[in-house]
């Protein structure tokens, strides 16, 4: 599993941990059944402190989407797909929410906001069959 974790983006890394995992699980990157890196593994291969990456897992585990299996680890629930694309479906209009509050505050008709999304959507396309990083933000 790979993750990207920015320290400047102004989201917290536990909650860049948990959105990762979860944005992976909604788009079938992460399967049920699916052991994730043991909490040293991720902290070591990450070189973050190993109490960010076991508030994540708590929460992720609180939340239903990893469970601990003995003699094996945390893996992916069965249960998690649905719940992960429901937040992630809920956290994406939530931002978009926002952002049209901001077009309107700032007068842009139908026709320029559509253009706009329009344009980066194309725009944020990936390249050479790459997926975009699912990072949440």
């Amino acid at each position: 599993m790979f993750f990207t974790i920015d320290p400047d983006n102004g989201l917290a890394i536990y909650d860049q941990i948990l959105r990762q995992v979860k944005f992976a699980v909604a788009s079938g990157a992460l399967q049920p059944g699916q052991r994730v890196p043991s909490l040293q593994e991720l902290a070591t291969t990450l070189a973050l402190n190993p109490n960010t990456v076991a508030r994540a897992y708590r929460e992720l585990q609180s939340e239903g989407i990893l469970e601990m299996v003995r003699g094996i680890g945390l893996e992916i629930s069965s249960k998690a797909v649905k719940r992960c694309q429901q937040d992630r479906d809920a956290l994406i209009r939530e931002r978009l929410r926002s952002v049209l509050i901001e077009a309107r505050q700032s007068q842009l008709d139908d026709q320029e906001l559509r253009e706009m999304f329009d344009a980066e959507l194309t725009a944020s396309k990936p390249k050479s069959g790459r997926k975009p990083k699912a990072d949440g933000r």
